[in-house]
């Protein structure tokens, strides 16, 4: 296992500032052309909610870019919240030995 030591960036957090920030969008107009709620877009990009496939798609599609790569982002912060509290009573396949 492979620990970050830095927390990963939140995909909400890199849309709202690399994405709605330079376009000027608000929440409102950003969730109306996305074609989801208000709601579930503010809850993406504060933080409160991970990103779904279903909206990595629809990031994907208006921005031009991967799903993957939003994926992506998800994945190693998902990981590393994780990793922070791993299990301590899991014991490693290679001190068992087959009789």
């Amino acid at each position: 296992m492979t620990t970050m030591t830095r927390k990963p960036t939140h995909p909400g957090t890199v849309f709202y500032e690399d994405v709605m920030k330079p376009l000027n969008l608000s929440v409102t107009k950003t969730a109306e052309l996305l074609g989801v709620s208000r709601k579930a877009l503010s809850e993406f990009i504060n933080e409160k909610s991970s990103l779904s496939p279903d909206m990595a798609l629809r990031i994907s599609i208006a921005t031009g870019t991967s799903a993957e790569s939003w994926m992506n982002m998800q994945q190693k912060l998902t990981l590393w919240i994780a990793e922070q509290d791993a299990p301590s009573n899991v014991v490693p396949f290679s001190c068992y030995k087959a009789s």
